[in-house]
């Protein structure tokens, strides 16, 4: 283990088959569900997109690399004058569900990398929880969640 680079990766299986997953979040439509509260885009290999979030007002831009369809994707973002990537994998599994396993890489093992650790890996934690309500049950239980940290 190299512990000069923070790494975080998290996963959580949702009851719903790949292809309903993979859609729900390359489709800015059905991301805007749970996740976002808009996109310039769909997901698509190569593409630039900008990501607005209901609690921030400021845009994310996303630079998506690969898309692999019901599989596999890839992009980067920013954080801290550093693109970072971010890979969601999909595994199908048993009774038809989904494993989405996300990695985000890397920052340093220093006191802004300890941050954005902290701050990343309750954020992937919560867009998969967010992704298996919405998909499983149809409640977006990021509406009005974090309202409390608008700036």
């Amino acid at each position: 283990m190299n512990m000069e680079k923070l790494e975080i990766n998290c996963a959580m299986q949702i009851q719903k088959p790949t292809h309903e997953v993979f859609e729900a979040i390359v489709n800015p439509e059905k991301m805007s569900n749970y996740f976002i509260s808009q996109s310039s885009g769909i997901m698509e290999e190569g593409k630039n997109l900008i990501w607005k979030f209901p609690e921030f007002d400021f845009e994310f831009p996303i630079k998506v690399q690969k898309v692999e369809t019901n599989k596999y994707i890839s992009f980067y973002w920013e954080n801290s004058g550093k693109d970072l990537l971010v890979e969601i994998t999909l595994s199908e599994k048993e009774n038809n569900s989904t494993l989405v396993s996300i990695s985000e890489k890397s920052m340093e093992n220093n006191e802004v990398g300890l941050k954005w650790l902290s701050g990343n890996s309750f954020g992937w934690s919560n867009f998969l929880a967010c992704l298996k309500a919405y998909l499983e049950y149809n409640i977006n239980l990021r509406k009005g969640a974090f309202y409390f940290i608008k700036k």
